[in-house]
């Protein structure tokens, strides 16, 4: 062997590479053979090492052989993945390349016979390789092309009550109604590529050394009149000048936290303006204090009240402008109840809604959502879901029940109808229900609509059955006035669940306009936990259409492929609902869901949706109570993440919950793991849908890769035809074509976009603003940037 090296060290390390390689797919093939997967790495280990061994021996057989391996690895691939050039990318990414070292004359010439016809067959191999591959290249199996309708010319009037002037956004998602909607169109299609960077404002609230790991900038800035109002991850508020992004004022809430926070984010404020003053003619008016109002929820559960003008404390509401909402908490343990997006705010009540620490113990404070005075900060109702009365108020005898499902999103609210629709969580801890009540699983994983000015119930509508996923409904719901096919106009809520399920509601009453029929689902619960028979499964959805299988499995190469093909046959999975396990189950659509809270961006003018859904699976392991993993809380406090070993005190089980990821850390599922979507809200038909994002900014190499890539954060749409989405794992900010989802343009972010942009105009100019801050457990590059673009001035 020392011979060969020193006279043919290319032939020396080919052997190698095809012996080694031989070995580890034939121990990995036949391991994988043995749980029921494919038998291809048996064959082609062998072929390899057949071919280690005649290239030992000088033999041109050897390129017949790998020519034979090559071949039937093409074949295979195609017969496993189609022509999805990413799917088939790790069935080839070895063989080709050592293929291609096998044809070289630095190997054949030493190679006997040393003929050119020797070398033929692995010639011809290569170059079908090359054919399937670059076949692969010219589509996508996976897209979908199609044009959404144009303006629609009998579309309803849009229905939210409160309507503003066309370059504001007054609420999270523009209106109450959730839609994510301007009716701007100075940005369009034709002259989007032009935008350029109007300004920047660095906030200076960066990462601190006790901050927790899901640390999260997700802000959508508001804007009122002239000024934008935004807040930080540590709950800073900021007015910033709408035209040149200069700061007016700043509040900070001098927030209380610690690592063992779930969450240290702030997805945005919310705004009320007192009604009579806004009408009053009397210029000589004694000005109302704080007419026009800003509420900052905090997350060591506080609620503040400042003036728009100034930023100074509203002191008529609570004790000098705050409200304390653990008031009333069976636990108040700092950090256990986090509000981390804004409330919904009427003529008269601000409604309140807060996480809590997911899959910790079963004693933690309660999801109540509650409706305070808007003037005076007064507690006027509270729904408490877990509650047998529901609407029962705390008194010196009575706190709310620990555990309740809570509602961690910004609900929506129909001033016409005077109700607030909330989505609605599980009864944590997540992962396991054997000890859940009729009246915790009333409400959990449900949309529910509340009379908002009295909290009583209206209607619910339960999306998950007994819940133990954490398929929560994640997203503020979008309502929207729709005129069907038969020239009916319904007052529609679009619901997008973690499930990849959109629930479309009359939202009068609750009943279903797009059918979700229930189906039966896998069985087989945990010891003590019991599984629902059937689940509700929404016509309109982006779930998976088929189980998965090891097929799907993917990796950088196929040595990790080989693994991820275990670590599946090794999992317990029977399709969408497979319950937890202490064998550990694939659980997909993930517990990240299919969608999370950036929701949809509706058109209610053109009767359309855009969407941006992902696809990455995860992994729930039940661990059995032990020496180690004590029942009941002893010293130990939260992990500040929602992932890694949850230890859900009070119930049998821990849980270790994690994506699904190859020991190189990539996905074990092929991509696509993100894309965008246009939904025609007539037909309730998915039109188009592409790959999203590129692995420019999680690859060893910055190379602008476009595999679709997951995202954290949702899509604004536009009267221009034009949406905008910043969210993905690259940091970009890209812009769609909404008739059919072409890139128009895109620019580089200075840090993650983890958060929904949105759009406003000030002085007949148009500006797109983006908070770009990253996302500590999403793995982005953190910053403190809010960026504005805008079209350059005309000369």
């Amino acid at each position: 062997m020392n011979s060969l090296i020193r006279s043919a060290p290319l032939l020396a390390a080919a052997i190698a590479v095809c012996g080694l390689t031989g070995l580890y797919l034939l121990g990995g093939g036949l391991w994988l053979c043995l749980i029921g997967g494919s038998f291809y790495y048996v064959v082609a280990g062998v072929l390899l090492l057949v071919t280690a061994f005649l290239l030992f021996r000088r033999q041109a057989s050897a390129l017949t052989v790998y020519a034979v391996l090559l071949l039937g690895t093409m074949a295979w691939a195609v017969n496993e993945a189609g022509f999805d050039f990413w799917a088939l990318a790790p069935r080839g990414d070895i063989l080709v390349p050592i293929g291609i070292v096998l044809a070289l004359p630095w190997v054949t010439r030493h190679l006997q016979p040393a003929s050119m016809g020797a070398r033929m067959p692995l010639l011809g191999a290569i170059g079908a390789a090359v054919v399937v591959v670059g076949f692969a290249l010219m589509g996508d199996p996976q897209d979908i092309a199609g044009n959404l309708p144009p303006v629609a010319k009998d579309a309803p009037e849009p229905g939210d009550a409160h309507q503003m002037p066309d370059g504001d956004w007054q609420a999270y998602g523009r209106t109450q109604f959730g839609d994510r909607f301007s009716p701007l169109r100075q940005i369009n299609a034709d002259n989007v590529s032009k935008l350029k960077v109007a300004w920047t404002f660095r906030t200076g609230d960066l990462r601190g050394p006790n901050d927790p790991g899901e640390i999260t900038d997700e802000v959508t800035p508001i804007k009122i009149r002239d000024t934008l109002y935004l807040c930080t991850p540590h709950q800073i508020l900021f007015a910033l000048d709408a035209k040149t992004g200069r700061q007016r004022w700043k509040f900070d809430p001098k927030l209380a936290y610690n690592p063992t926070f779930q969450h240290l984010t702030c997805r945005g404020v919310s705004y009320h303006e007192d009604r009579a003053e806004a009408q009053s003619a009397d210029a000589n008016a004694t000005p109302v204090e704080c007419a026009r109002r800003i509420f900052l929820p905090t997350n060591d559960g506080q609620l503040f009240a400042l003036d728009a003008e100034t930023g100074a404390r509203c002191a008529s509401f609570g004790n000098n402008g705050v409200v304390n909402l653990q008031d009333g908490m069976p636990v108040k343990t700092l950090g256990f109840y986090e509000p981390t997006s804004p409330p919904v705010v009427t003529d008269t009540t601000v409604i309140v809604s807060g996480a809590v620490t997911d899959n910790y113990s079963t004693h933690e404070p309660s999801g109540v959502t509650r409706g305070f005075d808007v003037h005076t900060g007064a507690l006027k109702w509270a729904f408490d879901p877990g509650n047998p009365d529901p609407n029962e108020m705390p008194s010196e005898h009575h706190t709310f029940v620990p555990n309740s499902p809570n509602s961690w999103i910004t609900s929506s609210y129909d001033a016409n109808l005077d109700l607030v629709y909330i989505p609605m969580g599980v009864q944590t801890p997540d992962i396991w229900g054997g000890n859940r009540g009729a009246d915790a699983e009333r409400y959990a994983s449900s949309i529910v609509a509340l009379n908002a000015s009295t909290g009583k119930l209206v209607w619910s509508y339960q999306t998950v059955h007994h819940d133990l996923w954490d398929m929560d409904i994640p997203a503020q719901p979008s309502l929207v006035d729709i005129r069907n096919e038969q020239g009916e106009v319904i007052p529609t809520l679009y619901a997008p669940a973690k499930t990849g399920n959109i629930f479309v509601l009359d939202r009068r009453n609750g009943h279903l306009v797009v059918p979700a029929p229930e189906r039966p689902v896998p069985q087989g619960a945990a010891p003590g936990d019991h599984v629902s028979p059937t689940q509700p499964f929404s016509q309109l959805t982006f779930r998976p259409s088929k189980l998965l299988t090891d097929a799907d499995m993917w990796g950088g190469t196929m040595y990790d492929q080989l693994v991820c093909r275990i670590m599946f046959h090794r999992l317990r999975y029977d399709g969408t609902f497979t319950p937890p396990s202490l064998q550990g189950t694939l659980v997909f659509p993930g517990n990240l869901g299919m969608f999370e809270w950036g929701g949809l961006a509706v058109d209610p003018v053109r009767q359309i949706a855009i969407a941006n859904p992902i696809a990455i699976p995860f992994v729930s392991r039940l661990i059995p109570r032990g020496p180690n993993n004590p029942a009941t809380p002893d010293k130990s406090l939260p992990s500040g993440s929602e992932s890694g070993v949850q230890p859900q005190f009070g119930v049998p089980y821990g849980v270790d919950l994690h994506p699904f990821l190859s020991p190189f850390g990539l996905p074990c599922k092929q991509p696509a793991w993100g894309y965008m979507s246009g939904i025609d809200l007539r037909t309730n038909k998915i039109v188009w849908k592409h790959r999203n994002g590129t692995i420019r900014d999680s690859a060893p190499l910055p190379l602008p890769i476009k595999m679709g890539v997951p995202s954290l954060g949702g899509p604004l749409t536009t009267a221009g035809g034009v949406a905008f989405l910043t969210s993905t794992l690259d940091y970009y900010i890209r812009a769609y074509d909404v008739t059919n989802g072409r890139v128009l343009w895109q620019d580089r972010l200075p840090a993650g976009g983890q958060s929904t942009p949105m759009t406003y105009a000030v002085d007949g100019k148009q500006y797109i603003v983006t908070a770009d801050g990253g996302h500590g457990s999403f793995g982005t590059k953190l910053g403190d940037y809010i960026v504005a673009y805008s079209l350059p001035d005309q000369n």
